[in-house]
């Protein structure tokens, strides 16, 4: 419809437009009448500055959106009534640098970046995306999923298609038979909606990168884990967001319980101040050591008399000793291992020298390290300074190559001590 053009008042609920011709001889049609009450449509005003109409500034954003930001040659012949450079300072001026449309975009996008915080892709698109080989263990944590590829190795139901495979739909099909293939085709669909439900759900919960999840996942306690594994189940029924939510609640829950237990026990114990719960708490565990030596002491004397149930007794004591002692105070004769050869492993190119040298000694791939590396660096980060025995909670494995590897990291500025 060109503007202007006339708009009737009464007839609804979808609009009735004329044309100035068409008003002007008073046309009639199905329940519109010459009579009503109308009004005229037009955007020849200005709107955000003199000389610009509002026509001109749907123009403008249409031919920025159709030529692409700074191709303003283009823009300006689009639009046919403006120079090149009258487009480009109105835009600048309205647009960009205008504070209220400036917040706007800004706060846009900081909800999208928050909306696609926590994807299933852990790999950002300007990454070489690892190509783990097929039935290796980096594939099986993945469960399959090819990155270079977006897609799953093998899909849930992975046969769903063989049952349609020989279905034709012919002319001289009786009315049953056709029947019979169109459930066939809608019990397709429902299969087909499965998959792609279950493929939300690791989406949505970032579900690909198993190692991601477990290091995150071990940040809590034991209790919250446990809650946590318990559910997860209901994961699917309700968005990342609010099970995270959900999970971080009683996270919190658990932990003013627990202070909450810890002041009752002070108060109890006649506790005032923290100076006087210090010296309590430092006293508490001389008592309970006490009384183990005690509880050890009666059970020498029980089993003394006999020498077999004695040997059993200390048999058992030196295991318990043993797996209390950590494993990085236990010296180990072995053979040291030759450096690890890293030609041609994924990820190699992305390590300078002295990481590589550390890779090779430590025999760690390239692979691993970087991750490792990138989830010792995030929890700097996000504490403030890293511990030696925080990195051992973050990275499950053997604790003397986390050990070098937090070593380096100190040493070459990557993390700092608290």
């Amino acid at each position: 419809m060109v503007e202007p053009y006339i708009k009737c008042a009464e007839c609804g609920p979808s609009p009735f437009l004329l044309c100035l011709q068409c008003f002007t001889r008073g046309f009639e049609f199905k329940k519109h009448e010459s009579d009503h009450k109308y009004e005229i449509m037009t955007s020849d005003f200005p709107v955000l500055e003199p000389g610009w109409t509002a026509q001109e500034e749907m123009a403008v954003l249409e031919a920025v959106m159709d030529c692409g930001f700074g191709n303003w040659l283009d823009v300006a012949y689009q639009m046919r009534t403006k120079s090149k450079e009258e487009c480009e300072a109105h835009y600048m001026k309205n647009f960009i640098n205008n504070p209220l449309f400036s917040s706007t975009l800004l706060n846009l996008r900081q909800i999208e970046e928050a909306r696609t915080a926590d994807t299933a892709i852990p790999f950002k698109p300007t990454d070489d995306p690892p190509r783990p080989t097929f039935d290796s263990l980096l594939s099986r944590d993945m469960a399959g999923y090819m990155p270079a590829r977006a897609d799953f190795m093998e899909e849930f139901d992975n046969y769903a298609e063989w049952d349609l495979k020989d279905i034709d739909f012919v002319d001289d099909d009786s009315d049953l038979l056709h029947a019979l293939k169109i459930a066939v085709v809608d019990i397709y669909h429902s299969r087909l909606k499965e998959r792609g439900r279950r493929k939300k759900i690791i989406r949505d919960h970032g579900l690909i990168n198993l190692r991601k999840f477990q290091i995150l996942e071990h940040r809590y306690p034991k209790e919250v884990q446990d809650l946590y594994d318990a559910m997860r189940r209901f994961a699917r029924v309700v968005g990342p967001i609010e099970h995270d939510k959900f999970i971080e609640s009683h996270a919190l829950e658990f932990e003013l319980r627990r202070e909450i237990g810890r002041l009752q026990e002070y108060r109890r114990a006649g506790i005032q101040s923290f100076c006087s719960a210090k010296v309590y708490e430092r006293v508490k565990h001389v008592r309970e050591d006490e009384r183990r030596k005690r509880t050890m002491l009666v059970d020498v004397l029980q089993y003394i008399q006999d020498g077999r149930a004695c040997q059993q007794w200390l048999s058992k004591q030196a295991d318990i000793v043993s797996q209390s002692i950590p494993l990085d105070h236990v010296v180990v004769r072995r053979r040291s291992a030759p450096p690890l050869n890293l030609t041609g492993l994924p990820g190699t190119e992305k390590l300078n020298d002295r990481e590589k040298e550390l890779c090779q000694v430590v025999r760690l791939v390239p692979g691993a390290y970087l991750e490792y590396k990138q989830a010792l660096l995030n929890e700097c980060r996000r504490q403030g300074g890293l511990r030696l025995a925080q990195a051992r909670a973050l990275i499950k494995i053997d604790v003397n190559k986390t050990r070098k590897i937090y070593d380096f990291l100190i040493k070459e500025g990557y993390i700092n001590k608290t």
